[in-house]
C-alpha cells in the first residue's frame, strides 16, 4: 500500500494483519480521489474509520487543509501515527482514538469531505451515514465504501445520494447536499 501523488507520493504505508482487516484497494483509493480531485486541495477530510488512515493521508498529501483520523483500536491509532510520521503529515493531522458515535457526539467541526469504510453487513454505515450528514458543510461530500450487497438509502439528513461506482464487488457512493445534486 503506497500513497498514490501528492506531497508523499510513492511512501509506502504500514498496514494491520489480520481476518478483521479490509483496507481500501489502490484501484478504489485511486477511483475515489478521481472523483473527488478538485474537492481535496485547501478542505477538512474526516476518515472516520480510519485503519491504516491511508485515505486521510492520500488526501493530506494531495493538498487537504486538515484530517481527522478516528478509530477506536489501539492499533489502529498507532500505525495512523506511524504512516503520519513517515510521510512528513503530522502537522495538519489530528488523531482520535474514539468509537465513531463518541467522535460524532462530541466534534463541532464542519468538514468537506468524510470517507466512510466501516465493517461490512453490521448496519454501522447506514447508522453513520444518518449521522455524519449533520457534520456536513452544504458544499462538501461524504463518500461510503460497501459491499455490492449491503443496501443504503438515498438520503440521510440533507444528502442525498448523487452517484454510485462499481469495482468488483465493492460499491462507492457518493451523497451532496439536497440543494446540489443533479
Amino acid at each position: 500500500m503506497r500513497v498514490i501523488t501528492g506531497t508523499a507520493r510513492g511512501r509506502r504505508l504500514l498496514t494491520l494483519e489480520g481476518e478483521d482487516v479490509r483496507p481500501t484497494t489502490d484501484r478504489v483509493k485511486e477511483a475515489v480521489f478521481s472523483i473527488i480531485q478538485f474537492e481535496t486541495e485547501g478542505r477538512a477530510f474526516l476518515d472516520l474509520f480510519a485503519g491504516s488512515g491511508q485515505m486521510g493521508i492520500e488526501a493530506l498529501s494531495r493538498g487537504a487543509k486538515e484530517a481527522v483520523f478516528v478509530d477506536s483500536a489501539k492499533k489502529s491509532v498507532d500505525i495512523i501515527r506511524q504512516n503520519l510520521k513517515s510521510t512528513n503529515l503530522e502537522q495538519n493531522a489530528k488523531v482520535c482514538r474514539l468509537d465513531w458515535q463518541s467522535f460524532l457526539s462530541m466534534n463541532t467541526t464542519k468538514f468537506d469531505i468524510v470517507f466512510l469504510d466501516p465493517p461490512y453487513g453490521k448496519g454501522i454505515l447506514q447508522d453513520a451515514l444518518g449521522k455524519v450528514s449533520a457534520h456536513m458543510k452544504d458544499t462538501g461530500v461524504i463518500i461510503a465504501e460497501n459491499p455490492l450487497n449491503e443496501e443504503i438509502l438515498s438520503k440521510y439528513g440533507d444528502f442525498a445520494l448523487d452517484r454510485q461506482y462499481r469495482y468488483g464487488k465493492i460499491k462507492i457512493s457518493t451523497y451532496r447536499h439536497e440543494d446540489f445534486v443533479k
